[in-house]
């Protein structure tokens, strides 16, 4: 079962504790990236969104940050925003709550950011309020599916422009299960809206 969009008990259960899209006066998309940085994929990524003048928000792994500093820094040097996915790219349901917090701290010691989204988009009221304390928590409003391995590369683009809407949180993965998916609908999703009179652009550190 595809759920592009999150269910909209969830959004209003949530509303105002975590943050699902971006209030906006203009044609604007926040594109993100979950998962990276990694040397197969993120330096593509990198040029991909530089051909379109695109800027958007990696929410990276602790652990892929510490294996590769240098693409780190270069998502930085590009002028776009990072946040933090975790350490261990870590699941909250079935995780005690002391040491999901852990895992978030060590990836905050690496990733100066006060974005956090989590892994699997799974969270405890437990963890968001203590989360609340420190970081914005990001989810989104429109989900790719790029790292279904079961869908076509079009399926994906297919989800990505029916659903996308002026102000939404739209995920991407710079992954090695999601890159057969990533590198044919990303630079066709910028180009799509890029021409409907579109802007690409990170999120704001605060929500």
């Amino acid at each position: 079962m595809i759920f592009p969009r999150p269910p909209l008990l969830l959004k209003t259960l949530t509303s105002g504790i975590v943050n699902w899209s971006v209030p906006v006066n203009e044609k604007c998309i926040y594109i993100t990236f979950d998962d990276g940085p990694i040397p197969e994929v993120t330096p593509w990524v990198l040029e991909t969104l530089s051909a379109f003048d695109a800027k958007a928000t990696f929410f990276c792994v602790g652990d892929n940050v510490n294996r590769n500093w240098d693409i780190y820094r270069q998502i930085i040097s590009a002028g776009h925003r990072v946040g933090n996915h975790s350490f261990h790219h870590i699941k909250a349901w079935g995780t005690p709550k002391e040491a999901y917090l852990k895992d978030v701290e060590q990836a905050h010691k690496l990733i100066n950011s006060r974005l956090y989204r989590p892994p699997h988009g799974q969270l405890t009221y437990p963890l968001i309020r203590a989360l609340r304390k420190d970081f914005s928590i990001v989810l989104w409003s429109v989900l790719a599916y790029d790292f279904d391995r079961s869908l076509k590369p079009e399926k994906c683009l297919a989800i990505l422009l029916k659903y996308t809407k002026p102000g939404n949180i739209v995920v991407f993965h710079d992954s090695l299960k999601a890159e057969p998916r990533l590198r044919y609908a990303l630079p066709l999703f910028l180009k799509h809206f890029q021409s409907e009179g579109f802007v690409f652009r990170s999120l704001p550190e605060t929500l």
